[in-house]
């Protein structure tokens, strides 16, 4: 796993945490933090939006203002580039803790992302990675056996 910082300094590598894999679809975990989870179709870019719109709900209450609009933002360009960028399915997973927030989105496809600059030709492509590494405080990629989670962090207080 690659970790980066807010900014984007690599700050280590090591395994995926527990509690990030596969688990309950919704729903409170043992631990106390909510999790939802959504399967999204190869290029069904509907889900974006869908997606959006749950973690709105979710966060209603959760963070310091503008955290929930900063998650949305984030997580929708992750949802956009793992349907965009893969001929896959993907899953999107948001687990929030009092303190916390992590959104992953696992596609099925080793190619790893790269930040690049933004495309002058049409302007709206290549601001995705960089939005994520100037708003989160943290964010990386996890390698799977077959494919790689895409993830970012936000604390609650920060």
């Amino acid at each position: 796993m690659t970790r980066y910082a807010r900014g984007g300094a690599a700050i280590g590598w090591g395994a995926l945490s527990p509690g990030h894999e596969d688990g309950p679809v919704d729903g409170v975990r043992g631990d106390g933090g909510v999790r939802l989870r959504r399967r999204l179709g190869r290029a069904d870019l509907r889900a974006v939006s869908e997606v959006r719109g749950a973690l709105r709900d979710l966060l209603r209450h959760w963070g310091r203002p503008g955290s929930a609009e900063t998650a949305e933002l984030l997580a929708s360009e992750l949802v956009t580039n793992a349907l965009v960028h893969t001929d896959r399915d993907a899953v999107f997973t948001a687990t929030v803790e009092p303190r916390r927030l992590r959104v992953e989105v696992r596609d099925f496809t080793g190619r790893r992302p790269r930040l690049r600059g933004a495309d002058t030709g049409d302007g709206t492509h290549g601001r995705g990675l960089m939005l994520v590494q100037a708003l989160a405080d943290a964010w990386g990629v996890s390698a799977h056996g077959v494919g790689k989670s895409v993830w970012f962090e936000l604390d609650a207080n920060a």
